[in-house]
């Protein structure tokens, strides 16, 4: 076979996946979009000894949620947060982190039957390293976390115990009588 015709060969093989070469692209184009969705909302109460403390929280359910949390936001209104849902426990070594996180957040790692188990204060890296970037640890095993301005939960009273409600939804706790 002469080099002029083993060239033609070889890009009329080539062509075709060329051509699904951008559908390929823009099929995970989409597939980010559909990841990048706007998030749920729901109301839910933080049940301590001050009394109900209710919340309007974004819910991040998927992967991408999680990962970008609230990370570039630079203010958080004062009745609002993000709880994070997760599809079976996390371990106690699972962490948090604040890589591209403008402000301090409290977060309350929340078991399956909706008690806070750990709280952690965590300040905002300013380090344009993901590795410099400390990580927060639960320190217990949970299944949802909830992030709130940095020093919610201490000027409230709201300590490990307390309970987290959704008042629309079953699976969280009730509050103690």
């Amino acid at each position: 076979m002469d080099p002029t015709r083993r060239t033609l060969l070889k890009a009329s093989l080539l062509l075709p996946l060329t051509a699904l070469l951008p559908m390929s692209l823009l099929s995970s184009f989409a597939w980010g979009q559909t990841s990048a969705k706007a998030m749920q909302t729901l109301a839910l109460a933080i049940h301590s000894d001050g009394g109900p403390h209710r919340l309007e929280v974004e819910v991040a359910e998927t992967v991408s949620q999680r990962q970008r949390g609230l990370m570039g936001r630079e203010s958080l209104p004062e009745a609002s947060g993000m709880l994070f849902r997760f599809e079976s426990e996390q371990s106690a070594n699972n962490a948090f982190w604040m890589y591209r996180t403008l402000i301090p957040l409290d977060i309350a790692f929340i078991d399956s039957d909706g008690r806070i188990v750990a709280i952690n204060t965590m300040q905002p890296c300013e380090s344009s390293s993901p590795s410099d970037c400390p990580s927060y640890p639960a320190g217990a095993a949970y299944h949802s976390a909830l992030e709130v301005n940095g020093g919610y939960f201490a000027e409230r009273g709201i300590n490990v115990g307390d309970c987290v409600s959704i008042p629309d939804e079953a699976g969280f706790c009730q509050p103690a009588d």
